[in-house]
């Protein structure tokens, strides 16, 4: 069974900063691609950022050169910093991973407004 815990949404004017972590249970970690989705009231879950078990990074048009996606094996954590907010970026903030089948945990919300 694998556990996907994230935490670090939050409240923040437009250009600001927040980090997000996802926590994951399990020894097989560092062995799958990790991914970032988030869902805005009204609209599709999204695919923000990916990044593989080598490292290798992938980000959606809207946030590239804004977020950055990375993860610590030794942790089984995996990162989100998230740069030049806008107001945009709201949605509640989802960890991904799929083993068999798709693993997600509970969400955060990440509000950007002044």
């Amino acid at each position: 069974q694998v556990q996907l815990v994230e935490s670090g949404g939050g409240l923040v004017q437009p250009g600001g900063s927040l980090r997000l972590s996802c926590a994951a249970s399990g020894s097989i970690f560092s062995f799958y691609r990790m991914n970032w989705y988030r869902q805005a009231p009204g609209k599709q879950r999204e695919l923000v950022a990916t990044i593989t078990s080598g490292g290798r990074t992938n980000y959606a048009d809207s946030v590239k050169g804004r977020f950055t996606i990375s993860r610590d094996n030794a942790k089984n954590t995996v990162y989100l910093q998230m740069n030049s907010l806008k107001p945009e970026d709201t949605a509640v903030y989802y960890c991904n991973v799929a083993i068999g089948r798709d693993y997600w945990g509970q969400g955060t919300q990440v509000t950007i407004s002044s």
